[in-house]
């Protein structure tokens, strides 16, 4: 299985380029989308630079080995998102922490609904906690949940999404609703009817704003 674009993009997003190589907190030289010499060639030494071109190339070839691991791993059907999301951590905390985490083991047993909450136990970095490991277990979560059932489906905030899709069409089925009920009871009268009782609210409309444009001002203020 492969990795959808969803998958690259958060990693790309999460990762950060870096022309330039550098020592990660851990003290792994790494350049480009997070490429270490561990993860496969080519291998990253002091000064070496790459351009966005060629670490986009480096990073596909390193999906590709850390899909094949993760694949190798699960016991259970997953779906397309699902299989990115798990891709996108392993590719973080690596394949052996992978393989000895909770996550997988929740994978495999079948309880996906556990999944984000055993991915958001991954935020930790140098023995704290750490926002941009947050923010990126919370988005790795909403990919992993973005194709199961509505009833199952949550996003960042913690809101399912069932809920907040069933608000906008309520919203929306409100306004259909009154202009369908309006509808329904002008095609129920004599066309005549129909057309004087539009004259008349018009006429009611004007005389209204006539009467408010002459009347005095009374000096207060609403």
């Amino acid at each position: 299985m492969q990795v959808m674009e969803e998958g690259l993009a958060l990693i790309r997003r999460f990762e950060g380029f870096r022309a330039n190589a550098y020592r990660c907190p851990a003290g792994v030289w790494t350049i480009g989308y997070g490429h270490t010499s561990q993860a496969g060639p080519p291998a990253v030494r002091p000064g070496m630079v790459v351009t966005e071109k060629e670490a986009r190339r480096i990073l596909g070839e390193d999906v590709a080995h850390f899909a094949d691991a993760v694949g190798a791993l699960l016991a259970r059907e997953v779906s397309a998102a699902q299989f990115s999301a798990l891709v996108s951590f392993a590719y973080n905390v690596g394949v052996g922490a992978f393989r000895s985490s909770s996550v997988l083991s929740a994978v495999n047993a079948g309880r996906f609904q556990d999944v984000p909450a055993r991915l958001k136990l991954w935020v930790k970095g140098g023995g704290r906690v750490l926002p941009g490991l947050e923010r990126r277990r919370a988005a790795e979560a909403e990919l992993f949940m973005s194709e199961m059932p509505p009833q199952a489906g949550r996003d960042v905030t913690g809101v399912p999404k069932s809920v907040e899709t069933d608000r906008q069409l309520g919203r929306a089925g409100a306004v259909v609703g009154g202009a369908g009920v309006l509808a329904g009871a002008a095609s129920a009268l004599p066309g005549w009817v129909f057309v004087t009782l539009i004259v008349v609210v018009l006429l009611a409309v004007a005389g209204f704003a006539a009467y408010r444009w002459r009347r005095p001002a009374t000096g207060k203020v609403a």
